[in-house]
């Protein structure tokens, strides 16, 4: 067992508020989840705040929890603008409140006399902290030898600027002895929901705003990842793309595999880098991984293997891990194009125009293509739109004939209006003559293009279908079992939902 128990114990949940009226509600909903907290007494704006709620904690003492009190220098990387001795004063009186445990940064030992601070009366234990929010500090194997007489753990927080390097942030925390590594940034965020996997003693989540780089909230941590429960058996799958956070492929699945009780996981990465990410996924033991923009064309290159219809589209939006760690490359979205339109629509003869010549526009070019359809493209890349209406046996149609041409339907395949760009259109609302519009953007779920459709009432096909379907087909071909649709349905409208509701709202 280690510094902090086992399991959920050891996501440590940040409590951070600017005032002490805040900061008892914070506080009451972290031990709901987790026994272990940490109090960011630095987030506090003044002195009679701090002053406020440490009276308060003393009066009203948790039980059974595991408080680590943090009052951040500047110099740090936090907010406490005092000194030395004022940060010194403040962490004795959290220790007198009820906290075992003090963070102190390495930028406050070092103020120290023979950097002693067993004479100060601090918290029992003490967990020395470096943090480098620029880089990844050096990892020196010393660091954690050099001081280990003075504290009882060390934590090591370093910006990730490449998957390679929370990798190696990770190994050196597994390396250490009572050591808590932290991958900060998105591109660190994987490595960070991994990390209690991976031997760190912590791993940290907010309550409500986030402290540092790249932190998910404590209730995605808990039960969407599932960060404490995650074991060398686990099974690791993720999207890659740039960007990714607004992805919901991450909620889409781990809802899945919580539904059906698999030991697996789906995380999102940040690939800004093909080769950086591929290097590295052996280190997470990726099984299969979703590629969304800008990579679904460019991975094709770094495939061992395909299906031979992905080859005929040019793009990939679903790898699998093999045994022997070979990539093997299939495209989903061609099933989600057919199974969220053929809804609204009769396709074999149909015209459809689609918006776009990118990867999602290859795949539904060739599905509709294939279904009987008559394709258009309309691009801004007019020699990758004609390629594309060549390959289809469809044709090229420019932009400024839309006002007086109809279609059956028109498809955007562009990330024209995605979040957090949604007040925008990639049409105007005299450019579209036809009886349905698709909209592969499920983020926000009515997109602008879709809002502009329904007052001409004209059917719309929100891109929540399409990214069902082809996520649906995703989870299915990696689990060789059917998935829990309507668990997957029900938690991405209702995110989705719930996201509007917070945007429209004063």
């Amino acid at each position: 067992m280690g510094l902090f128990g086992k399991g959920v114990a050891r996501i440590c949940a940040v409590v951070a508020a600017s005032s002490a009226r805040e900061m008892p509600a914070q506080l009451r909903h972290a031990l709901r989840e987790t026994p272990t907290v940490e109090l960011r007494l630095d987030w506090l704006k003044s002195d009679s705040e701090r002053r406020r709620f440490l009276s308060w904690l003393r009066r009203n003492p948790p039980k059974r929890a595991v408080l680590l009190a943090t009052c951040r220098r500047r110099q740090g990387g936090g907010l406490f603008a005092g000194s030395v001795q004022a940060e010194l004063h403040w962490l004795s009186q959290a220790a007198e409140a009820g906290c075992l445990w003090c963070d102190l940064e390495i930028e406050t030992l070092r103020k120290l006399p023979q950097n002693s601070i067993r004479h100060h009366s601090l918290p029992k234990r003490v967990l020395l902290s470096v943090h480098d929010f620029d880089r990844m500090p050096s990892l020196n194997p010393a660091v954690g030898t050099r001081w280990r007489d003075k504290v009882d753990a060390i934590k090591v927080a370093g910006e990730a600027r490449t998957i390679a390097d929370s990798v190696r942030l990770l190994r050196f925390g597994a390396g250490q002895r009572h050591c808590v590594a932290v991958p900060m940034g998105e591109v660190g965020l994987p490595a960070r929901l991994l990390a209690l996997r991976e031997g760190s003693q912590l791993a940290y989540a907010p309550v409500a705003a986030a402290t540092a780089p790249g932190q998910v909230s404590l209730q995605e941590m808990k039960h969407l990842y599932r960060a404490h429960a995650l074991n060398r058996q686990t099974q690791v799958f993720g999207v890659i793309g740039d960007p990714v956070a607004h992805s919901l492929s991450p909620l889409l699945h781990n809802t899945a595999f919580i539904a059906r009780k698999v030991n697996a996981v789906y995380l999102p990465f940040l690939v800004r880098n093909l080769r950086d990410f591929l290097k590295s996924a052996p280190d997470f033991g990726l099984r299969g991984f979703s590629v969304t923009l800008p990579h679904k064309q460019t991975i094709l290159r770094r495939l061992q293997d395909c299906d031979a219809l992905s080859a005929e589209i040019g793009a990939v939006n679903t790898v699998v891990v093999r045994r022997d760690g070979s990539l093997y490359g299939c495209n989903t979205d061609y099933i989600g194009v057919l199974r969220a339109l053929e809804k609204k629509l009769a396709i074999p003869k149909s015209r459809v125009l689609i918006l776009g010549a990118g990867g999602a526009a290859r795949a539904a070019a060739f599905a509709l293509s294939r279904a009987g359809a008559g394709v258009y493209i309309c691009a801004r890349r007019e020699i990758v739109a004609r390629g594309l209406a060549r390959a289809v046996g469809g044709e090229v149609v420019h932009r400024r004939t839309l006002r007086a041409q109809s279609f059956d339907a028109i498809l955007n395949a562009t990330p024209i209006g995605m979040y957090p760009h949604s007040a925008i259109s990639p049409l105007a609302r005299g450019e579209l003559h036809c009886r349905i519009v698709m909209d592969l953007i499920y983020r926000p779920e009515r997109t602008k293009l879709l809002k502009l459709a329904a007052l001409k009432r004209i059917a719309t096909v929100s891109g929540v279908e399409m990214f069902l379907a082809q996520g649906i087909a995703q989870w299915e071909l990696w689990m060789k079992r059917s998935a829990p649709e309507k668990a997957m349905r029900r938690a991405v409208l209702t995110a989705l939902r719930e996201e509007e509701r917070r945007r429209s709202s004063p």
